[in-house]
């Protein structure tokens, strides 16, 4: 079992809490010492109370869920002898209704890009097989109840 922490702090600085139109930026710093600007999504609480240029809640979910993907993608290709070059995801997370009519994020997209050196070379098969485990494997897809789906680009695509 392991732990791992993040701070989340945020600061009134004088505006006026109780009417809302308080600001929503805030900081995360993790434990190895990042710290990154933060705030609600502008789709969800209007500007000027949200910073757009800070990540919101929902990007960093779809970001999580996307990275987790990706590492357990490169640590499978690895070990079938596969050599990565480059991986880009474009994933998009979409909010709406679950079952219970509460808003939720019911659906990330994950659409890797995968670019492969060397001299094995996936076929799509293959390729699906790969993002396949690496769904089955990502710790953050297996705490979620929101659909996760991978559309992978063959290289072939891009």
């Amino acid at each position: 079992m392991s732990e791992h922490l993040a701070t989340i702090t945020w600061q009134r600085n004088a505006a006026n809490f109780l009417d809302d139109r308080y600001s929503r930026a805030h900081r995360w710093t993790f434990d190895g010492g990042t710290d990154v600007p933060a705030s609600s999504s502008p789709h969800v609480v209007p500007l000027p109370m949200s910073d757009a240029a800070g990540v919101d809640p929902e990007e960093a979910f779809v970001a999580s869920l996307s990275s987790c993907h990706m590492l357990w993608f490169l640590a499978l290709a690895r070990k079938q002898g596969l050599v990565v070059e480059r991986y880009r995801d474009e994933a998009i997370g979409t909010m709406g209704r679950n079952a219970a009519g509460k808003l939720a994020m019911t659906r990330v997209t994950l659409r890797p890009a995968v670019m492969f050196g060397g001299e094995d070379r996936p076929d799509r098969a293959q390729l699906d097989a790969l993002h396949e485990a690496a769904h089955a494997q990502c710790f953050i897809a297996s705490s979620v109840l929101t659909e996760v789906r991978c559309t992978p680009v063959f290289a072939a695509e891009e």
